[in-house]
């Protein structure tokens, strides 16, 4: 049995497959209780499994220590002379006209950076190594300190990983778990090596204890589990999923925990794929809208991963899915700014107190309390009818942010809470669709050729008016949109990234060059696709079935910045053409640099049937139709029909205005847009007027 697991900021989803059905389970999340996940195991899986067990988790513990700075008490030891390396940074000024920024203290304070006397040049020759007497005083040093982890990352390791080697076994017996930069990053740019090191490090003491816990629970509710590998406990076996797609193991989260700051936003994305896979849509953007953010990715086949990500100001060069993250969620807060503006988000009610209308003694106007006072919320509906929404909360809180607002300077410009509610579900729409522009018209991608993937509880909500606002032909909303991450999270593999920096010059004459260049790159490959694979197989995977996928960073000679192409025989071709994309121009003519060497190894994982169903003869809705109320479309009060998705069968057909209620969601389909169900059960939502516009190439 596999169960998938996603913890966000306001639910904790669960989901797990009953043959060809798909079984989802809701809690509310509790920040002070991480491990409240596993309530939902519980009532989900039922009585414990005689079979192996599998949870597969995505988490947002390691990001939320971050935003909220409650890490470990890190030591940093570096390469004597660049212990400040850590605070000076780039010298990026994010405020470019702020007369005075205001920077983040470093994740280290300048008494518990520590220097190693030692040096080794760039091309990887060792100059000096640290003494034996140096070693034990560091060891004294650091132990005096009071550090809980520490950090080690000299300078050049990444050529040479002699000296860091030597370091991190002098501090092995030191009682606090070390992370050392050839480890988990063997990369070039130091800082950036340096800031992930001492992100791993801040996690690990925090994300060991609670993935320990958390498989401590496990075995406690499935005791007669057997064991699924030679030499383990019986019970549960945990698995956790990684920010750069595919999931790895409790373990080795534990000892890399910056390898999954952002497994949340990844369990969406890589839920996405596997449906456009499965719909045969080549052009996607995936859109998640939760209770507290927004994560967009646009996906072109597969998603692009990144190494440029950035967490609470903090970089984070290890590979994660290229997400675009905006803090509007369903329980995204409004308020009004110095200048009397409506502003919203990115501040959230998170689960406690959550909205307003949640009766938990919110009194601070949100996205969901909005939607609910417009009617497109039923209150009676809400988690399949477990949790009834408190409309007249909802109406208390409006009308008291009315009242406060008026009282101001100025006079409000809304004269009734469904105004103020319209005008607070703008705004959101304005944020999220200034996201989908960041992944798509900024980076020279055409949106109205792409499909929306909308998910999320708050997803179905939004999503057809960001379509209508970008000239996105289709909307799609999955079954179980609001436990869609959670799905992808079941549904990933096994996946092991691996890197190594060589900065080799790509030989352009003589003809044969390049052929014996290429067999050279080979070789590399192959020993970093073999330490890869010796890593799976210390985590207890079965590698006969790995893949591996080559990877090279390229740039023109002299350039600051690479991109990354797939390892064929016509790496340079396809090199130019990718420069040309992102750039506007490509010089063939011009010497390259192989910068790094990437492997991705992925181990497959059994996909549960997909069952389709065939159309119903008569499109008509009318089985699965609930009632009529007025809801706010366009300025006004509309009558608009509510329909019950479970009801809904293939071929069913409607148009808007109308609201499809489910359990983990609810999908709008505004005035205007026709909706239809696919043979797998997807809602699929069209304008008119773009449909016609927009040829079917574009869609597949």
């Amino acid at each position: 049995m596999r169960i998938g697991v996603d913890s966000g900021g306001t639910f904790t989803d669960c989901v797990r497959f009953r043959g060809s059905n798909i079984e989802v389970q809701k809690v509310l999340s509790d920040p002070h209780s991480p491990d409240r996940a596993l309530e939902a195991v519980r009532l989900l899986a039922g009585s414990a499994s005689l079979r192996p067990v599998a949870i597969v988790h995505g988490t947002t513990i390691g990001t939320n220590a971050l935003l909220e700075r409650r890490g470990a008490r890190v030591a940093l030891v570096t390469t004597a002379g660049f212990e400040d390396l850590i605070e000076i940074g780039r010298q990026n000024r994010p405020s470019l006209y702020d007369l005075n920024p205001c920077r983040e203290p470093p994740l280290v304070g300048r008494p518990l950076r520590f220097g190693v006397a030692e040096r080794i040049a760039a091309g990887g020759k060792i100059l000096k190594q640290p003494s034996r007497k140096e070693l034990q005083l560091l060891r004294q040093r650091l132990r005096g300190a009071g550090a809980e982890s520490v950090a080690v990352c000299l300078l050049f390791s990444y050529a040479n990983p002699a000296n860091e080697r030597t370091v991190a076994r002098a501090l092995k017996g030191i009682g606090v778990p070390v992370s050392v930069s050839q480890e988990l990053l063997p990369e070039f740019r130091e800082y950036e090596r340096l800031s992930a090191t001492v992100i791993n490090a801040y996690l690990v003491p925090l994300v060991g204890g609670y993935l320990a816990g958390m498989e401590r629970a496990a075995r406690r509710l499935f005791p007669a589990a057997v064991p699924s590998a030679p030499g383990e406990r019986a019970g549960a076996r945990l698995y956790v999923m990684q920010s750069s797609g595919g999931i790895t193991t409790a373990a080795r989260a534990a000892r890399e925990p910056v390898r999954t700051i952002l497994s949340g936003p990844a369990g969406g994305v890589e839920a996405s794929e596997w449906l456009t896979r499965l719909l045969g849509v080549a052009k996607a953007i995936s859109f998640d809208m939760g209770g507290t953010s927004t994560d967009v990715c646009l996906m072109e086949g597969s998603a692009r991963t990144t190494r440029e990500t950035t967490v609470a100001g903090l970089p984070v060069a290890v590979p994660v899915l290229d997400v675009h993250t905006v803090g509007a969620g369903g329980g995204s807060i409004a308020r009004l700014d110095a200048g009397g503006a409506l502003r919203v988000g990115p501040q959230s009610a998170g689960a406690n107190p959550g909205p307003a209308c949640y009766g938990r003694g919110g009194n601070q106007p949100t996205i969901t309390d909005a939607h609910l006072i417009l009617g497109r919320l039923d209150p009676d509906a809400f988690l399949g009818g477990g949790f009834r929404l408190n409309l007249a909360a909802a109406q208390r809180c409006f009308a008291d942010f009315l009242r406060r607002s008026r009282s101001g300077r100025g006079a409000a410009p809304w004269a009734s809470c469904e105004e103020l509610a319209a005008g607070i579900v703008a705004v959101g729409n304005a944020a999220m669709e200034k996201a989908l522009r960041v992944i798509s018209v900024e980076r020279g991608y055409d949106p109205r050729e792409f499909a929306l993937v909308c998910f999320g509880g708050a997803g179905g909500l939004h999503a057809a008016e960001l379509a209508r606002s970008l000239g996105l032909p289709r909307v799609i909303v999955p079954q179980h949109p609001g436990a869609f991450s959670a799905l992808g999270i079941l549904l990933s593999d096994i996946v092991r990234d691996a890197s190594r920096s060589v900065l080799l010059p790509v030989p352009s004459t003589p003809p044969g060059a390049l052929a014996a260049f290429r067999q050279a790159l080979r070789r590399r490959f192959a020993e970093l696709e073999n330490a890869a694979l010796r890593e799976l197989r210390n985590d207890r995977f079965a590698t006969d079935a790995a893949h591996a996928e080559r990877r090279l960073d390229l740039r023109y000679r002299g350039q600051s910045f690479e991109l990354t192409v797939p390892f064929t025989r016509d790496f340079l071709p396809a090199f130019h053409r990718a420069h040309e994309r992102a750039y506007g121009y490509s010089d063939p003519a011009r010497p390259l640099e192989v910068v790094s060497l990437r492997v991705r190894l992925t181990i497959q994982t059994p996909q549960p049937p997909v069952r389709r169903r065939p159309a119903v003869k008569n499109p008509d809705p009318a089985p699965a139709f609930v009632k009529a109320q007025p809801a706010w479309f366009e300025g006004r009060y509309r009558s608009t029909r509510f329909y019950d998705r479970a009801r809904l069968r293939p071929g069913m057909q409607l148009q808007g205005p109308a609201i499809i209620t489910e359990y983990s969601s609810t999908t709008v389909v505004p005035p205007g847009f026709r909706c239809r169900v696919d043979e797998y059960g997807n809602l699929l939502l069209s304008l008119a007027a773009i449909r016609r516009s927009v040829a079917a190439k574009d869609l597949h």
